[in-house]
């Protein structure tokens, strides 16, 4: 017989006793719990007890007593029945009396001896020392639609800890506002930070350059198969920690070289139209976060798109004002609603003569399919602004709605445009503005 109970003095473990007769062969296990707390010496007694009760009780007697003899006899009372075979009388408890014309009485043997308290090794309850929450590392990801099914202006979030609370609660609130509560992460995520730093690499083909070093706070990697990754899976955020610089890169290959230590290889780099925020080097240092189930959406209004919010994370168990939360102010374009930005930029014609400048837009919505003549739009209307940049220095801002651009020589003349100065494309949206831009030099 198992006794599962809360172990009383220590850290309020559920524990187990049990009780085994010596002469049993039976493998047969009746298990009990009690919502109760007791010390281990205290649930040996009682599941020492309830052994032997339950062996004695085998013995029953069923007999008839006239009206006369049993009218003061009732369930719960004691008997003393003698015994068969020369045994000793023995003490029986009426269960049942069922009243007819003669009285039938149902009992079950008793033995005082087993409600006698018994002398048990007490054990020394193991308490864990105390433990103060510590805070998490929260980060916020307004990364672009990736599934297609995402709220397209929300914001991802994770979390992660070496020591994971159990459960994360977010907190947000308007500046100067009341605090609430918005998010709760059951699940730490899967972040790391690089220990090698990451060159630029091509886009739309695999990266097969130097390996990337990541040393995970917590969780693991793994690694895909080609078909695999390109069909979604393996997605993996790089950035510096802020809310809008974040690349999502694909790997296929994951090797453990140490504890929480991987080499990454074979990458997708810029995926989902994230080109235009890879930098020439992520340097060591740099944030790793694995886009799985754990990263979660922030519920936010559309209104609330691009307004700075407080935010306050950490252990759901703690108020929003305990030490071990911390404390943001973010802000997030919803980077889902931007456009790409468009690619094969190219230039017929020489500086001095009419320059025509042509690209191909490219689309954040259902682009994938090779069964159509053209990508959908995405937007509500096909729109680009063209650049013309010295440095910093904007010579021309113009507006077009085709894939196509004239750069006529009275036009270059009047800007004082020269071979090295830039033309910059970028899509437009009704809802985000100008998306990450194409270039290209004038030669």
């Amino acid at each position: 017989m198992r006794l599962r109970f809360v172990e009383w003095g220590g850290s309020h473990d559920t524990v187990a006793e049990e009780a085994v007769l010596p002469d049993d062969a039976t493998h047969a296990v009746s298990q009990n719990e009690l919502p109760m707390a007791l010390t281990r010496a205290e649930g040996r007694q009682v599941v020492q007890r309830w052994l032997a009760e339950a062996r004695i009780s085998r013995d029953s007697a069923r007999f008839a007593l006239p009206p006369s003899q049993s009218l003061d006899l009732g369930a719960g009372d004691v008997v003393r029945l003698p015994g068969q075979d020369g045994e000793g009388a023995a003490l029986y408890r009426v269960d049942r009396v069922e009243q007819a014309e003669a009285q039938i009485i149902e009992a079950v043997r008793i033995e005082p001896v087993v409600y006698q308290p018994l002398q048990v090794a007490e054990d020394h309850p193991r308490s864990d020392p105390f433990a103060a929450p510590a805070p998490v590392l929260p980060l916020f990801l307004d990364l672009p639609l990736m599934r297609g099914d995402e709220v397209a202006h929300a914001p991802h979030l994770c979390a992660s800890a070496r020591d994971w609370p159990g459960a994360v609660a977010v907190y947000g609130a308007d500046l100067g506002g009341a605090f609430a509560l918005e998010e709760l992460l059951p699940a730490r995520a899967t972040v790391g930070i690089t220990r090698t730093p990451l060159a630029a690499g091509p886009v739309g083909r695999w990266d097969r350059g130097a390996d990337l070093e990541v040393e995970l706070i917590g969780g693991s990697l793994d690694s895909a198969e080609g078909r695999a990754v390109l069909n979604g899976a393996n997605r993996l955020a790089i950035g510096d920690g802020s809310p809008d610089r974040w690349e999502v890169i694909q790997f296929a290959e994951a090797s453990l070289i140490a504890p929480n230590r991987y080499l990454i290889r074979s990458r997708l780099r810029g995926q989902y139209g994230s080109d235009g925020q890879m930098p020439d080097l992520w340097p060591e240092g740099s944030y790793v976060v694995l886009l799985d189930a754990a990263v979660e959406q922030l519920d936010l209004s559309l209104s609330q798109r691009r307004l700075a919010r407080e935010y306050r994370v950490g252990p759901a168990r703690r108020p929003y004002d305990d030490p071990s939360f911390v404390a943001l102010t973010a802000s997030f374009d919803g980077n889902g609603l931007r456009p790409y930005a468009p690619v094969h930029l190219r230039a017929d014609g020489a500086l001095g003569a009419d320059l025509t400048v042509s690209w191909i837009r490219r689309t954040r919505i259902e682009g994938d399919s090779w069964d159509l003549e053209e990508v959908p739009l995405g937007e509500e209307t096909e729109a680009y602004r063209i650049r013309v940049m010295s440095g910093p220095t904007v010579l021309r801002d113009d507006r077009v709605t085709a894939p196509s651009w004239t750069y006529d020589s009275a036009a270059q003349a009047a800007d004082g445009a020269v071979a090295g100065d830039r033309i910059e494309v970028a899509q437009l949206s009704a809802r985000y503005g100008a998306g990450p831009a194409a270039s290209m030099s004038l030669a």
